[in-house]
């Protein structure tokens, strides 16, 4: 589905007028009837397929152990994807869309200079007072420096069925309701300006987030993930060299480790991103 003409320069002045001024002044801003019904129904009913398939699995919390239960903290089922899966055509049209008011936005967004982005992540809310509570997306310099957020709810009523974004924007006095509606497009900064939670849903609630990275910032993350890995490597290594001796056996010749050579490539995640 490609950008027409005239697409192109609505998207550029929806970026420009709307998207940056907002940014910069409370720090968040949204966009309804995004996509249309068209469109829009197409993203719902392949992301409801994926539901109803099983392919969704449980949201995982920064630093959680496998096995270990957190459903009360973050009660989501996600999925990972790119786009160009099968049958997901209009979600990557989708993706386009947003890439392109990203990239509308330019140099506009102050220190930030976007070069990539995450894959989108499917959610999905099943219900049954689940939610996720008050959290920070980016809390320690990992990259990410815009969240933007799909709802995909039609005939959505917070009052019956919850599920509303609430952002506590830093230093401010108020609090910012956000209901997930369908064809509803968010965007915020991902750093500690906007802590928020998704309130207990009962109803199931679906939406598709991707994450912006600021190129610094990210790279000096990588940076500084893989001087950490190298170090618990060589420090595991070591410990178990010292075993070894104590335990009596003797090592002849001693092998130089290529720490990197242990770590594999990371694939990006909901866990910090690194």
């Amino acid at each position: 589905m490609p950008l027409g003409h005239t697409m192109r320069l609505d998207l550029e002045r929806i970026a420009l007028d709307y998207i940056v001024p907002c940014l910069h002044d409370i720090g968040f801003c949204y966009l309804d009837n995004f996509l249309g019904d068209l469109v829009g129904d197409c993203v719902l009913e392949r992301v409801k397929q994926m539901h109803y398939n099983g392919e969704l699995q449980d949201g995982q919390l920064a630093g959680q152990r496998n096995g270990i239960s957190k459903r009360h903290l973050r009660g989501d089922q996600i999925k990972w994807i790119s786009g160009s899966e099968e049958g997901c055509e209009a979600i990557n049209f989708l993706l386009s869309l947003i890439d392109r008011l990203v990239i509308y936005c330019g140099s506009r967004l102050g220190k930030y200079y976007v070069k990539e982005r995450s894959k989108a992540m499917v959610a999905c809310y099943p219900g049954n007072g689940t939610g996720y509570v008050r959290h920070v997306d980016n809390p320690n310099g990992d990259g990410r420096c815009i969240t933007c957020i799909y709802y995909l709810n039609k005939n959505w009523d917070s009052k019956l069925h919850g599920g509303i974004l609430r952002i506590f924007p830093e230093g401010k006095s108020y609090v910012a309701d956000v209901e997930p509606i369908f064809d509803r497009l968010l965007f915020f900064w991902s750093d500690r300006r906007n802590p928020h939670e998704v309130q207990p849903s009962y109803a199931t609630r679906y939406a598709m987030t991707v994450w912006y990275f600021d190129a610094e910032e990210r790279a000096e993350a990588k940076k500084k993930f893989k001087n950490l890995a190298g170090m618990t490597c060589y420090f595991i290594y070591t410990i178990l060299l010292c075993i070894l001796w104590y335990c009596g056996f003797h090592i002849i010749n001693y092998v130089g480790i290529n720490s990197y050579g242990l770590i594999q490539q990371h694939s990006e995640s909901e866990n910090g991103f690194l």
